[in-house]
Formats: C-alpha cells, sequence, structure tokens
C-alpha cells in the first residue's frame, strides 16, 4: 500500500456524534474537551424531532421539504413548521461549535446520514417508504449531495481554520442491500438495492461534499467493498460486530482508514467505564490479528465508541470519551 496522508492526526480519538442530555452548550464543551484531535458537532437527540439523526438531515435537503406525520419523516408539499425546527437547532448547534471552537485550526468531523439510511426512513407524501421508488431514491440522493455541501461550506465558514471530515451515517445500508427493508404492511420487504447502484449513488454525496468522508455503520456485514468503491477514505464501525476479519484486512490494506468502534457505548454489568488501557488493547489486538504493522496502526486508525452515546448515563458517556482519546494517545506511543 502506497503510504498516504490521512485526514486525522496519528493517535486521533473521536466520537460517532450523539451524546445524552439537552444541554447544547455543555455537550459541545465535553466533545471539545475531551477529543481535542478530532472533535465534532455533539448531537442531542433527547430534544425531539429535528434533533434525531433523520429529522437532523432531511432538514438539510434541498428543494424536497419534510414534515412529521405520525411521528415519522415524509415528503411535504412545502416547508412548514418541523422543517423549521430542524434547521433551527441545527443552526443553533453550528452557532455553538463556532463560539466554542473559534480558534480551533484541526480537522473536526461533522455528521450527517447517509442517502441509504435516509431513504429507508423517510415516507413518500402518498405513503410507504422512499425506498421503494428508485426515482426518488435517485432525486433524495441528488438532494442531500447538495444540501451536504452546503452544510460543509457552513462548517468551513463558521471554522476557517479548521479542516472538515464528512461522515456519512449509513446503519440501514446492510439491510437495504439485503432486501431486508420490510414495506409498509410489514408482510413484504422492499426490493434489495444492487451494490453498484449503491456506490454510484453514496459517490454522488461524497463527491459534492468535497471533503474527505468515512462511512459510519454500526450494524453487521458493512459492505466495506461498496464503502471503499465510493470513495469514502475510511469506515466507521463497531469491532464486536465483526465476524470476518478477511473483508476488513483487504479493505485496510487497500488503504481505507477504520474509525474502530472499540469501547461499549452502555455500561457493561459493574457499570464502570472501559479504561484507556483496555480499549487500546482491543484495537491493537484486532490489528496484530489483521497481521499489519504496529507502525500503520495510529495513522490508519481512530479510535471510537461503538456507535452513538445518546443512550448512555451522561457520567458514562463522558468516560468513554475519556478513554478512547486516551487509548489513542497510548497507540501513538507504542
Amino acid at each position: 500500500m502506497t503510504h498516504q496522508a490521512w485526514p486525522w492526526p496519528a493517535g486521533a480519538a473521536t466520537g460517532i456524534g450523539s451524546l445524552p442530555g439537552t444541554d447544547i452548550a455543555e455537550a459541545q464543551r465535553i466533545v471539545l474537551g475531551e477529543l481535542p484531535a478530532l472533535p465534532h458537532p455533539a448531537e442531542l437527540p433527547a430534544r425531539g424531532p429535528g434533533a434525531d439523526l433523520i429529522g437532523r438531515t432531511a432538514g438539510l435537503l434541498v428543494e424536497l421539504p419534510v414534515e412529521l406525520y405520525a411521528a415519522r419523516w415524509r415528503i411535504a408539499p412545502r416547508p412548514g413548521r418541523d422543517l423549521r425546527r430542524a434547521r433551527d437547532l441545527m443552526e443553533r448547534d453550528l452557532d455553538q461549535l463556532a463560539e466554542q471552537a473559534e480558534e480551533y485550526a484541526g480537522p473536526v468531523k461533522v455528521q450527517v446520514g447517509g442517502p441509504f439510511t435516509l431513504a429507508a426512513a423517510l415516507e413518500l407524501p402518498i405513503g410507504g417508504r422512499l425506498l421503494g421508488d428508485p426515482g426518488a431514491v435517485r432525486d433524495l440522493a441528488g438532494s442531500l449531495a447538495e444540501g451536504v455541501r452546503e452544510h460543509v461550506a457552513a462548517v468551513t465558514r463558521r471554522l476557517p481554520r479548521a479542516s472538515v471530515l464528512l461522515q456519512l451515517d449509513e446503519p440501514s445500508l446492510p439491510t437495504v442491500l439485503a432486501g431486508r427493508v420490510p414495506t409498509e404492511s410489514g408482510f413484504g420487504t422492499h426490493r434489495a438495492v444492487e451494490s453498484g447502484a449503491a456506490a454510484a449513488l453514496l459517490r454522488t454525496v461524497v463527491e459534492a461534499a468535497g471533503v474527505p468522508t468515512v462511512v459510519h455503520c454500526c450494524a453487521p456485514d458493512v459492505p466495506l467493498e461498496l464503502i471503499r468503491s465510493a470513495g469514502a477514505v475510511g469506515v466507521a464501525l463497531d469491532l464486536s460486530l465483526v465476524t470476518d476479519l478477511d473483508p476488513l484486512g483487504e479493505a485496510i490494506d487497500a488503504g481505507l482508514g477504520l474509525l474502530a468502534g472499540a469501547a461499549p457505548t452502555r455500561p457493561p454489568s459493574p457499570g464502570r467505564a472501559p479504561t484507556s488501557a483496555e480499549v487500546a488493547d482491543r484495537v491493537r489486538q484486532l490489528w496484530d490479528r489483521l497481521g499489519f504493522p504496529r507502525r500503520r496502526l495510529a495513522e490508519q486508525v481512530v479510535v471510537t465508541p461503538a456507535c452513538g452515546l445518546a443512550g448512555a448515563p451522561p457520567q458514562y458517556a463522558r468516560a468513554v470519551l475519556t478513554a478512547c482519546r486516551d487509548a489513542g494517545r497510548r497507540l501513538a506511543e507504542d
């Protein structure tokens, strides 16, 4: 593999995005304090609709307004109150990030939902998921690509000295590819999306962003080759769900960066957070099993929690971020 410059410093750690609670100023302070090498805007889904992954991302769509209907997001005839709320929350979050990280000059990671997770969640105006209409999925990807481009530009304006790294959250991608997304009735499933077509639509968003992009998927069967062929520089996954090491080894060998989800999102039975030594060991053991030289580890891998921390107790969430940060430093010292 040719040597490449990664869009993060060696020994970096970051969060997946979500945290518990509703106080954005406090959450952003925690992220900047605990994850100084690769911070991100804090996401607080507990604030309600519009602060969730789907609502947040749907608020970025261009010329494709959304609204809430029976507690689900659907395409709307015109922009309304629900969309305004989602956009206001995002605006407030970015203002908070800018205020606290004004002088920050390193990489910053921003998270948005990916096109397939969005297509599997958003409803058409007449009912049924967008995923059931291939033309609508293409339109959605185009709208998201434009929205992501504008979002990246908005972050860059607010943090002019920082460099942006985009994270596309695609938890539904494996079920979309496997044809396991249920239809409205619950009796059937939507037809599987062919992987070449999926890669092409994902690439549309990656290329429009114009910044290095990682795809996050904390589900089993992450399609690593598809993610790499879509132009992503890295993949974020939950290490506890990796059952077959060969595809991961091949992807890393081919130059894909790894955001290694190595710390559980909920406290295991004794209730304590893992130590940084335990988190570092977990990453090291995987790397050694893959057979790669240790000198590449701290450069190619970023330490993260297994997934978002929205459901974790606040003290535990903070302790996990600290453990990830210190684990990254340990790996850099190896």
